[in-house]
């Protein structure tokens, strides 16, 4: 008699309607941000489009580094107010 033995790791890809729930957008949103070449990194596996979950969490992680209301440091009311050039006639 054998045992089955189950899987003990969780899958390492996601393809476009498990990655668009995973990031909690719709899947036509990610479709169309693939096309026009943004959003997070994908490959083709034979015929399918799939996203590396390790790729959609960094790619989440740049997001909120490059936004100004999550990363203090971008936040234009922390930083140093430019001097103007005076204008001479």
């Amino acid at each position: 008699m054998h045992d089955e033995i189950a899987p003990t790791h969780e899958a390492a890809f996601l393809n476009l309607n498990k990655a668009a729930e995973y990031l909690g957008i719709s899947s036509n949103t990610l479709y169309v941000w693939r096309h026009r070449r943004q959003g997070p990194p994908s490959f083709r596996m034979g015929r399918r489009v799939m996203y590396r979950i390790s790729a959609l969490n960094e790619w989440v992680i740049a997001q909120e580094q490059a936004d100004p209301r999550s990363n203090a440091s971008l936040n234009p009311l922390t930083q140093k107010p430019i001097k103007r050039s005076v204008r001479t006639p």
